[in-house]
């Protein structure tokens, strides 16, 4: 797909990977939709994004909620005019081990409510999403292709039982919407990023980030911008499909 032109969503748009998602396709003359759910940060993503001369609108919106995803591309069709494009890259974490405990004593468990939140985000966001864009590009007889945000963490990882279990969830979806949607000319990839500098990993204790680093092929972590020239690469290439693309700095091997 050629991006001039084109009307691509993004989810998580507001800063981190999806800001620099939208630069990197900005660049190459998509108009973006950013959608978050931060009115704010979207104003400013927006203003910076105006300052490289590329066109976009922020929407916001609650990827959890089915009310909130269909009114936001609602609006984006009645601003931008048809969808060519989503990434599905909203997400957050709530970390923590199934069982904490000691001399046989548990101490603390996940949550449900900490399970619940990330799986409502960053699985049944991506569902929502991606069911809205293909029905949306269907209907308006348009070939188009989205993208969802996976991780290296999809094969597990301590503290991130909620996290991992999404992730993968979202790797499969990838390989099944590409199959049913193929016959409408939607195609469907995923990228799997390592550990990224980004506000998420930036929380981290020092000696945690460079244990991460040394244990990481390349030996530092990767930027945002490396994820977007992924990104980039699954719009570009019009024979990819059903793939996770993994982007990890040889992490995961």
């Amino acid at each position: 797909m050629t991006l001039q032109d084109r009307i691509i969503a993004i989810t998580g748009g507001a800063r981190g990977l999806g800001l620099a998602m939208a630069e990197r396709l900005g660049r190459e003359g998509a108009t973006v939709a950013l959608l978050d759910r931060d009115g704010d940060s979207l104003d400013a993503a927006v203003s910076r994004l105006a300052e490289a001369d590329i066109m976009a609108r922020g929407f916001v919106v609650d990827v959890a909620d089915e009310v909130s995803v269909a009114e936001a591309f609602t609006a984006v069709g009645e601003s931008l005019g048809p969808l060519d494009g989503l990434v599905n890259n909203a997400g957050i974490v709530r970390d923590g081990l199934l069982v904490k405990a000691r001399d046989g004593e548990v101490s603390a468990r996940l949550s449900l409510s900490d399970w619940q939140r990330v799986i409502d985000v960053n699985l049944t966001g991506v569902f929502l999403c991606g069911r809205e864009a293909a029905t949306r590009m269907i209907e308006a007889g348009r070939q188009g292709v989205i993208v969802n945000i996976s991780s290296v963490v999809r094969g597990g990882n301590v503290g991130q039982s909620n996290y991992a279990a999404a992730k993968a969830g979202v790797a499969s979806l990838t390989v099944t919407w590409a199959q049913e949607l193929s016959r409408y000319g939607i195609r469907v990839g995923a990228v799997a990023p390592g550990f990224i500098e980004t506000e998420m990993t930036a929380e981290l204790r020092e000696d945690i980030r460079d244990r991460i680093a040394s244990q990481i092929p390349l030996r530092h972590m990767g930027q945002p911008g490396d994820i977007a020239e992924s990104v980039a690469f699954i719009f570009a290439n019009d024979y990819f499909t059903g793939r996770v693309l993994e982007c990890d700095g040889g992490l995961r091997i």
